[in-house]
C-alpha cells in the first residue's frame, strides 16, 4: 500500500510526443488521450520510465546514501527478467489542466475548463494539499477570464477563428495566481510563464475546451528518408501530433516503503529521495527526443 502521496505538475517546454501506438484516423501517429474525455494525457508507466532511464543523470550534483544502481532499483524495481520486487514509487496518469491557445490579443491563453480544474482540484486535495479554487460554470461560447485586455469589442475573445462571449470574474483571479504558484517554479526563467499563467487562464465550457484540445495540437509532416539515394522515399510521408509547448498537466505520484526485504527504506524517505531529483528539474518524457521533443519541467506538491 503507498503511504505517501503527491502530486506532480508537468509543464511542457517543448512539443511532446507520448505516442498512443496504434493510429485509427488521419493522423498517423497520434499522441495519448484519455477514453472519456479526448483529452490529452501521459500514461503513468510511461513518466515512470522515463524518470528511471534518467535517474543517473538527474542525480549528478545530489549527494546519495547508497550506490545509484542500488537505489533505483529500491525505487523502481528491478530490471525486466530479474522482477524479485515491485518498485517503491508509481507514478500515475497525467491529466491536462491547462492548454495553450492562439488568441487574438496576447499571443494565446492558458485555456481550461470546470471539468479539468474540478480534477486537478481533486488530486491536489487527496494528496493532502490545500487548494481552495472557486470553479465557476461557463455555457458553450462563453468564457470567464480575469484579464480585461484580452477583450475585443467590449466583451468578446477571439481564440482561434472562434468568438466568445467573456466576462471578467474577480474570484479567477485568485485561483489562477494560485494555479500558477503550485505549477511552475518560482526560478527567474520561467518568471514570464508564471506570470501569464496568473494573468491569461481563460475558463472555457467543458465542451468547448474539449474541442482545442482535440484539434488544436501540433501536427507535423515528417518524410522518410531513403538511405541509399538521399531522397524522399515513395509514400513516406507520415504525420506525428504533439502536445503543444505550454502546455500544463498532472498527475499522482505515490511511495511505500522499499520492497527488496533488506536495508529498506520506509515511504517517507523514498518519496523524499524521489522528490529531491525530480522537483524543479527539467525531464525528458516520449519519444523523439533526438529532435528536442518531450521536454517538461516537473513541480512537485506534498508527499512531506
Amino acid at each position: 500500500m503507498f503511504e505517501k502521496q503527491a502530486a506532480v505538475f508537468l509543464y511542457a517546454v517543448s512539443p511532446v510526443h507520448m505516442g498512443a501506438g496504434t493510429a485509427t484516423g488521419l493522423i498517423d501517429n497520434p499522441i495519448q488521450r484519455e477514453r472519456h474525455t479526448r483529452h490529452p494525457s501521459f500514461a503513468g508507466s510511461g513518466i515512470k520510465g522515463a524518470v528511471r532511464h534518467s535517474f543517473e543523470s538527474l542525480c549528478k550534483g545530489t549527494k546519495q546514501d547508497r550506490p545509484l544502481k542500488e537505489l533505483i532499483t529500491l525505487l523502481f524495481g528491478p530490471e525486466s527478467g530479474n522482477a524479485l520486487h515491485a518498485g517503491a514509487v508509481s507514478f500515475g496518469d497525467a491529466q491536462l489542466v491547462a492548454f495553450p491557445v492562439r488568441s487574438l490579443r496576447g499571443g494565446y491563453v492558458y485555456a481550461t475548463c470546470p471539468q479539468a480544474l474540478a480534477r486537478a482540484q481533486r488530486l491536489l486535495r487527496l494528496t493532502g494539499n490545500r487548494c481552495d479554487w472557486t470553479i465557476p460554470e461557463v455555457e458553450e461560447l462563453h468564457c470567464r477570464l480575469a484579464n480585461g485586455k484580452l477583450l475585443s469589442n467590449g466583451n468578446k475573445l477571439h481564440l482561434e477563428a472562434f468568438e466568445y462571449d467573456a466576462a471578467t470574474d474577480d474570484s479567477l483571479a485568485a485561483t489562477a495566481k494560485s494555479l500558477a504558484e503550485l505549477a511552475i517554479p518560482g526560478l527567474p526563467e520561467y518568471a514570464f510563464f508564471r506570470d501569464k499563467l496568473a494573468s491569461d487562464l481563460v475558463i472555457l465550457s467543458d465542451t468547448d475546451f474539449a474541442y482545442f484540445a482535440e484539434n488544436a495540437t501540433l501536427v507535423e509532416p515528417h518524410v522518410r528518408i531513403n538511405p541509399e539515394t538521399g531522397t524522399a522515399d515513395s509514400g513516406g510521408l507520415f504525420y506525428t501530433e504533439n502536445l503543444p509547448p505550454e502546455s500544463l498537466l498532472i498527475a499522482p505520484l505515490m511511495a511505500s516503503r522499499t520492497r527488496s526485504g533488506k536495508d529498506d527504506l520506509d515511504a517517507a524517505e523514498a518519496m523524499l529521495k524521489i522528490r529531491n531529483v525530480i522537483d524543479n528539474r527539467l525531464l525528458q518524457i516520449g519519444g523523439d527526443a533526438t529532435t528536442g521533443r518531450g521536454l517538461v519541467v516537473a513541480q512537485v506538491q506534498g508527499g512531506m
